[in-house]
């Protein structure tokens, strides 16, 4: 059976965090075609546009007569057909709404793949009108979490068109260590944003701190809400005790992994309704062997078990997770067997390649309807 070619069309040029989409373009067999930068997209993945759009507003726009985005529409449509595209994937919600009238004309398959906020945001709802359109044409729609998978069915989404695909880690990046033998120090990983509410993490953090004072905390990471959260850590007098070094390499995340107690992060929804798809660095934690101390929120719970590969708070619940913190801190054996567990986990339902062998298997069907 030969393997369909495939167009690739992800919103956000070099995002540090979207290690998945990354995977996707490198691992999938037949990507043939990369667009990005933006919902419609304007550059190749090499970062070329794919139409000039200062040149379009003084020049082609007077002689023509059309937008820029119709424009644009046009072209993505001549590389379809140049490439002789078999079926599009597209990363986010938003990017499946924009491409899909081009799908539409090409009579072109379209898979949509939601990751978090895309299925959630009140204001990206509002502006897609819910997907109304996407979910009634597309040929196959993606989630990476059960309360997501929910949400889109809620939103009209046909459940025989619905694929619940997990997340994958690389288990050779990210290998089993011993957390029993790394000092009680604690380590965050991710965007300084909202919904993984860095200062509700460093506020547990700092409760349990006050009752060990051997405990230290590392929060790796970039984000509007960075410099607030350095100045929480001067306010609580941590300088010293929580390290901020910013965004980190893939390798030295797994070092870090390496050398820490447990991974914490205390993930909640927004006012805007924002929430996390399943957080990858969950997974790359549970892969190198450490217990996952998080919120009961959106992906979370299907991958970390409460009591056996981690241990799971309300959001919001500080004081909860403080107790989460301690516990690990004063007993190791703990810390290994839950890291073991983790491990096991990620070995059984998070193989990256199992997963993208999951999706390829969605983009062949999608392409043979």
């Amino acid at each position: 059976m030969s393997i369909p070619r495939i167009a690739l069309i992800s919103p956000n040029r070099n995002a540090y965090s979207e290690t998945f989409i990354a995977a996707h373009i490198a691992r999938l067999q037949g990507v043939e075609l990369v667009l990005t930068d933006g919902h419609l997209p304007k550059r190749t993945a090499i970062g070329e546009p794919l139409l000039s759009e200062a040149l379009w507003q003084r020049v082609h726009r007077k002689l023509t007569g059309t937008t820029y985005a119709q424009a644009l529409s046009a072209r993505i449509t001549k590389l379809l057909r140049s490439q002789r595209i078999d079926v599009v994937l597209a990363e986010y919600g938003p990017t499946g709404e924009a491409v899909w009238p081009i799908c539409d004309r090409l009579d072109l398959p379209l898979v949509v793949h939601f990751h978090g906020i895309d299925a959630f945001h009140v204001k990206l709802l509002a502006e897609n009108k819910s997907y109304a359109r996407t979910l009634s044409k597309a040929a196959a729609i993606v989630v990476v979490s059960h309360e997501m998978e929910e949400q889109l069915l809620e939103l009209g989404a046909p459940r025989h068109r619905l694929h619940y695909v997990r997340y994958g880690v690389d288990l050779d990046r990210f290998q089993p260590h011993r957390p029993d033998q790394a000092p009680p120090h604690f380590l965050s990983v991710g965007r300084f944003v909202d919904k993984k509410a860095p200062a509700l993490t460093l506020l547990a953090f700092h409760k349990a701190w006050e009752q060990d004072r051997s405990l230290r905390l590392t929060m790796a990471g970039n984000g509007p809400l960075w410099e607030s959260t350095r100045q929480l850590v001067t306010a609580l007098g941590l300088e010293g005790v929580v390290e901020l070094p910013g965004a980190v390499s893939h390798d030295r995340v797994s070092e870090l992994m390496a050398t820490s107690r447990a991974f914490v992060q205390h993930s909640v929804v927004t006012a805007d309704n924002d929430h996390e798809g399943t957080p990858l660095s969950v997974l790359e934690a549970m892969a190198s062997g450490m217990p996952v101390v998080a919120t009961r929120h959106a992906g979370i719970p299907d991958v970390v078990e409460h009591g056996v590969s981690g241990s799971l708070c309300g959001e919001r619940e500080v004081d909860v997770m403080a107790g989460h913190l301690l516990t690990l801190a004063r007993d190791p054996a703990l810390a290994l067997r839950m890291g073991q567990a983790g491990r096991l986990r990620a070995e059984r339902d998070h193989r990256q390649q199992d997963r993208i062998d999951q999706l390829q298997d969605i983009l062949g069907a999608a392409a043979r309807q």
